[in-house]
This record gives C-alpha cells, sequence and structure tokens, in this order.
C-alpha cells in the first residue's frame, strides 16, 4: 500500500464522513481496505482508517500493548512519536498511521484507539507481516556417506535474507506428510529421515515461499548398503564332478554401490573372476575342496562372505581284488584292495564287520575246518562306482568292539571298551595292552566282555593300544581298538517352522573319547525375554550351552527368524578339546529369481486358455453326442408275400431301451424313475 499525500486523505475523510449514516451520536472508527497488511521490507504504506460519530476525537496507535504515536486530530500541535520510531512513524491528518521505509522488524500487531469525551472510545485492529525475497539459499545433506541402517540423514537449507512463510518437502515428486510415516521429521530448515532404507535412494526437493518470492531446490540421496548375503550357483550343478569335467561358479549379491566380488580358494585369491564369475576347466581332484566367495563395499567397507565345497572324484584304476593268506598255520589273513580313486574307496567284509575301511581291508581269523567252502564277499564302494570280490575260507563270524566314556566320582575318564562274538559255543574273551596279557580282575567285567580302564589325563589314553581275543574251539578272532581323540563324526541341524527354535543333532566315530559337548553359535545374540534383539554380532563362535558325552541333540531357543546363525559342536574328554564338527548355517530363504517369476507369471495365462480349449471340446463333444442320440429312426416297410409265421430260431430279442426314449433329466423339476424292462418270452404262434 502507497503512501498519499495529506491533503488527499483529508478530503476523502470528509467525503466519507457525509456517507456514512448517522451514527446517533456514537463515535465508530473503521479500517479502509484489509486489517492484514503484507509488505516488503523498505517500502512505503499506510495503515488507513476512517471515523465518525465526533468531531476531533484524540487518537492513539499501539504496537502491541506499546503506545507508539498519539495526537488530537486537528490539533496544531505535532504527534507525540516514540522517540524510537520517530524516523519510521507517520501520522496522517485523518488518524491513519504511515510507515516510511519499513524496516523488517516492524512487523507484528497494531491497533489504533480513538477517545472523544462523552462519546466513549472506539479500536480497530490491524495486523502487519513485513517480508524479504530469498537470496542465495542452498540446501545440504549431512552426513556425506548414508548407510542403511543407520540413526538418521539430515536435508537441510540456508540463506543469506529472507522470510519464510511455507516451506513444502517433495520426495520423488511426492509431498512427505510426516503425519503419515514417522520416519520423516519436518522442523524449519531441515528434513529428517530417521532409520533410513535402500527405498530413501532418490531425488528430495523443498520448496520455500511467501507473498513476495518463491524458491525450489533439489537434493539427490543416495544410501548405501550391502552387500547382501551372497548367493552362490554352480553350472552345471551336480553333487559331485568328475575329473576333466568342467563348470562354473558365479557369486552376486546386492548392495550400493555394486559390491566387488573375490574368489579365494586353499587360502589364495583366484585372479581373472570378472562380475563374480569363476571359470573351471577340466578340473582336477586337487582343485575339489571349499571355495569362498567375500564381496566387499568399497565405500562403507563392509564385507560379506560366502563358501562352497566342490566335490571332484576319480574312479579307482581296474577292479577290486581279493586275498586270503595263512598266518602261522593257526589263522587266517583276508585282505581286500581297491586302489587309486579320490576320495579312496571304503572295503567291507559284509559278513565280518560292519565298519568301513579306506583302500586296504585286512581281517585275520584262526583257521578252522568249518571255514571250508564258506564264500567271504567284499564289498568297495565309491561315489562314481561300486565293486566287489569273493573269497572262500572258514572262519567264525566277525565282531566289532564298542566304547564308551564316563567320568567316574574321582573325576577319572573311564573309557569302557566291549567285545561280544557271535560264535557258538559263546566265544571267551582275553584282554591285551599292548601285546601284554590284562590280568588285573578290576578292570574286565564278570562275563569278560568289557574293559574298563581309568585315567586322569585322556592323552595317556590314546597311547594305548587294545585287543581283545576271542575263541571258541572252533577257532578265534582277534580285535585291535586304537582309541581317537574326541572327533564329532555327523552333525545336522532342523530349524523348526517359526524359525525361533532350531534342533542340533550329532555322533561320535565308535572308538572317540567324549564326555562332554560344548554347543556353540556364531551370530546375533539371543532374542531376550522382552522379545528384542541386541543386535551385537559376534564374529567368533562362543559356546551358548554343555552338554553330557551321552547327548546326541540340543534344541536353542530364542532365535530371530529374520537373522543368519551358524553353529557348531564341540567334543570334550575333560579339559581336552577335540575338532569341532563342520558349521552349519540357518536363516531367511532366498526368494525366487526374476527369471523364475517371470516364467511363473507367463505360464498363468497358457495354462487357463489350453484349459478353456479343453472345456470347449468336451461340451461340443457331449452335444454332438446327445444330437446323434435323439435322432427319430424310422422302421422300413416294404411289401412282402404273405407267409405263415414260422417259430425264430436263437435267442428271445430285448425289448428296447425306453429311458432312452423319456425326456432328459434337465427338463424335468424332478428325475423320473427308470424304466425295467420284464424279462424276455419266447413266442411262438402256430398258423
Amino acid at each position: 500500500m502507497k503512501k498519499h499525500d495529506g491533503l488527499s486523505w483529508f478530503v476523502f475523510s470528509i467525503i466519507f464522513g457525509f456517507t456514512l449514516p448517522d451514527s446517533q451520536g456514537q463515535l465508530v472508527v473503521s479500517p479502509v481496505g484489509p486489517s492484514r497488511v503484507d509488505t516488503t521490507a523498505g517500502s512505503n504504506l499506510t495503515l488507513v482508517v476512517s471515523f465518525s460519530g465526533a468531531p476531533d476525537p484524540a487518537v492513539t496507535w499501539f504496537k502491541g500493548p506499546l503506545p507508539v504515536i498519539t495526537w488530537i486530530i486537528g490539533s496544531n500541535s505535532p504527534p507525540d512519536v516514540a522517540t524510537e520510531y520517530e524516523e519510521v512513524l507517520r501520522l496522517e491528518p485523518n488518524g491513519s498511521l504511515g510507515f516510511v521505509h519499513v524496516p523488517l522488524n516492524y512487523g507484528g500487531d497494531y491497533s489504533v484507539e480513538m477517545t472523544k469525551s462523552g462519546l466513549g472510545t472506539a479500536s480497530v485492529n490491524f495486523t502487519l507481516r513485513v517480508f524479504e525475497s530469498f537470496q542465495n539459499v542452498t540446501l545440504t545433506v549431512w552426513p556425506d556417506l548414508i548407510i542403511e541402517g543407520s540413526e538418521q540423514f539430515l536435508l537441510q537449507y540456508s540463506m543469506l535474507r529472507g522470510v519464510l512463510e511455507h516451506q513444502l518437502w517433495f520426495f520423488n515428486g511426492r509431498p512427505i506428510t510426516p503425519e503419515d510415516n514417522p520416519r520423516y521429521s519436518e522442523r524449519p530448515g531441515s528434513l529428517a529421515v530417521r532409520h533410513p532404507h535402500r527405498n530413501d535412494t532418490g531425488r528430495y526437493t523443498v520448496s520455500l515461499s511467501n507473498p513476495f518470492s518463491s524458491v525450489t531446490l533439489h537434493q539427490n540421496v543416495t544410501i548405501l548398503y550391502g552387500p547382501d548375503e551372497p548367493r552362490i550357483q554352480i553350472s552345471p550343478l551336480q553333487d559331485f564332478y568328475l575329473s576333466g569335467d568342467s563348470l562354473t561358479l558365479s557369486c552376486q549379491a546386492d548392495g550400493s554401490p555394486q559390491p566387488l566380488v573375490e574368489w579365494t580358494f586353499a587360502g589364495k585369491t583366484l585372479p581373472d573372476t570378472p562380475a563374480g564369475v569363476l571359470n573351471l576347466s577340466r578340473v582336477l581332484t586337487n582343485q575339489g575342496g571349499v571355495y569362498t566367495c567375500e564381496l566387499r563395499n568399497q565405500m562403507t567397507g563392509v564385507r560379506q562372505h560366502q563358501s562352497v565345497e566342490l566335490l571332484i572324484y576319480e574312479r579307482p584304476s581296474g577292479r577290486a581284488r581279493c586275498s586270503v593268506m595263512a598266518n602261522n598255520n593257526r589263522s587266517l589273513r583276508y585282505e581286500c584292495r581297491w586302489s587309486g580313486g579320490t576320495p579312496p574307496a571304503k572295503l567291507s567284509f559284509p559278513d565280518f564287520s560292519e565298519g568301513d575301511t579306506l583302500e586296504n581291508l585286512t581281517l585275520t581269523v584262526n583257521a578252522s575246518g568249518e571255514m571250508d567252502g564258506k564264500i567271504v564277499t567284499c564289498q568297495a564302494q565309491h561315489p562314481v562306482e561300486n565293486s566287489r570280490c569273493n573269497i572262500t575260507a572258514r572262519s567264525p563270524q566277525n565282531f566289532l568292539p564298542t566304547v564308551r566314556t564316563d567320568v567316574d566320582p574321582a573325576g577319572q575318564i573311564v573309557v569302557s571298551i566291549g567285545c561280544l562274538s557271535r560264535a557258538e559255543p559263546p566265544a571267551v574273551v582275553s584282554w591285551f595292552r599292548g601285546g601284554e596279557p590284562v590280568s588285573d580282575g578290576n578292570l574286565i567285567s564278570d562275563d569278560t566282555t568289557q574293559l574298563d580302564i581309568r585315567h586322569y589325563n585322556v592323552s595317556v589314553l590314546l597311547f594305548q593300544n587294545y585287543t581283545c581275543s576271542c575263541r571258541n574251539p572252533l577257532g578265534g578272532r582277534s580285535k585291535v581298538v586304537h582309541l581317537q581323540e574326541p572327533s564329532i563324526s555327523n552333525f545336522s541341524l532342523f530349524p523348526h517352522k517359526d524359525g525361533t527354535i532350531v534342533t542340533l543333532t550329532w555322533e561320535i566315530p565308535p572308538t572317540s573319547i567324549v564326555t562332554g559337548f560344548d554347543v556353540q553359535m556364531c551370530g546375533p545374540r539371543l532374542v531376550v525375554g522382552d522379545g528384542t534383539d541386541s543386535r551385537e554380532k559376534g564374529e567368533e563362535f562362543r559356546t551358548i550351552m554343555r552338554k553330557p558325552g551321552s547327548a546326541r541333540s540340543a534344541d536353542v531357543f530364542h532365535l530371530n527368524p529374520k537373522s543368519t546363525y551358524r553353529f557348531r559342536v564341540l567334543p570334550r574328554a575333560l579339559m581336552a578339546e577335540g575338532q569341532p564338527s563342520r558349521p552349519d548355517r540357518i536363516g531367511p530363504p532366498s526368494g525366487l529369481s526374476g527369471p523364475a517369476v517371470a516364467g511363473i507369471a507367463a505360464g498363468i495365462p497358457c495354462s487357463i486358455l489350453f484349459l478353456l480349449l479343453l472345456c470347449g471340446l468336451i461340451c461340443s463333444a457331449i452335444y454332438w453326442r446327445k444330437t446323434k442320440t435323439r435322432q427319430t429312426r424310422y422302421p422300413v416297410t416294404t411289401t412282402q408275400m404273405q407267409t405263415p409265421h414260422i417259430v425264430l430260431p436263437g435267442p428271445p430279442k430285448s425289448p428296447p431301451d425306453y429311458n432312452r426314449l423319456r425326456p432328459t433329466s434337465s427338463v424335468l423339476s424332478v428325475a423320473p424313475p427308470s424304466f425295467v424292462p420284464p424279462p424276455p418270452v419266447r413266442v411262438a404262434t402256430t398258423v
């Protein structure tokens, strides 16, 4: 609003006063124009008022509660202006308030109050807003590197000058509404995005405006993430490969930026793996083993790795060969060989032993007349091919020693070795330690089938070889038991449906000395009682429970179904630790690949179309059959000479099918009963 000179306002006030209706002696003050005035800093304007009902009232203008200028209209004395407002405020002859080069801080609430003795007081309120145009506005993002899962990132704008009335934020062109998404927090001058994830990558826009100026700024934000869980693919996929085969390993994972891939084998980094693809041509047996794929985010330094084991086999040479030799003319020595394969072939005598031996199997038995003519078979098993050979000899049946480990009340390791041979008459067992007979009766059970060995140190037990000799009048058989250090022979993992519980099972070698097990885990901490996860990840295996030596399974509770865990079992013999089992993992399953989803989506319409065509063909066939069945057939009449009736030979003819001539059930409200024809009767007519 521009300032007018005093004369113009005086003439306007006189004309306005004559046009007002009679106020009946009451002082009335009203604004001329809007009571809310917007202007820019440095401009001139006037808050215009008019009054009626009394001549020359006293006028006072207030800024908020503070009076800034007073005057009696028509008085010869100048208006009384507050000292700090003298350079800016001017009072017009009609009581209007003028501003000269209004400063930015003069915005606020103004009111005018007019008073006339005997007529009371009248007032009018104004709101003055002073704005500046935007200059040198910039939009920045903090921090520079935004990682998925961090606490938050912040978008801030700054300006050299300008007064803001409205600010609007947009993400990829869509308005941001903190009310709908609590992850957004909007404040004057900034926008915070809490717990960013990969979907927050995009273009952010802020629009600033006031009645006299507006500006729009853009900022591209990239959320760094990954690498995610690696995905290893083998082509062609087989249980094992033969020496000379070729295959390809590929490793991929999602991440921003795209993760770098590196393959390692036997502790060495493999070169030439572009895009995570490793080509293996004409492989050899020494190339079998564990291949590890490591992915690294070059911006954040985050690493992920995944391993896969390749089994590369080679068939043993020739066929399995069996032989039998005399041993001191008192026993027979059976031998079975099949060497040269990778892995070595497992050999066994099914009639004598349940165990397997690699490449070379030897069995010594006493000679007896009953063994003549007995066929002994050696089974040779290899992943590529199986073989067998037969030997003829005589001997009692073989037996397999058993080993059980306990701890006595004194804290000693008790190893119980049992030897029981199937023989008739029953065999008597003799025990030897390192070739010397065991004479201590406290170590041998009453039926002589079990030997108990006690010691505090497991290493002492491992240095001793024990032999049990089973003999009867027909012959004898001896077995040497070599005790093994604590070890695991088989380890399996079975997750439950909800993913919060997993069951671990394991076995130990028959001659392994084990008194207990440590169940160990690598991964996030277990979910605590209130259902939250500590988010603390351990890179090393840690013991979460202990099990006695008789245990073969354990249940682990309070797992997070969305996290990945690795488990293993560590065998113990008191304080001595053995080799842990191979680690096994549990975690979220990977979803279908893009080509698989596309194939399913393309196959559904084709299947529906095929079913519709098939239904149409079936309906057409049924309709054609009904139409053909309902066609009327008329008898053919011919003129013949009348001949006498003759009894027809052969069986009587069946009556017509009346059920077919009746209306179908589709045209009846109730299905009609079926017509049952009477039994056929032979009739003869004599003329």
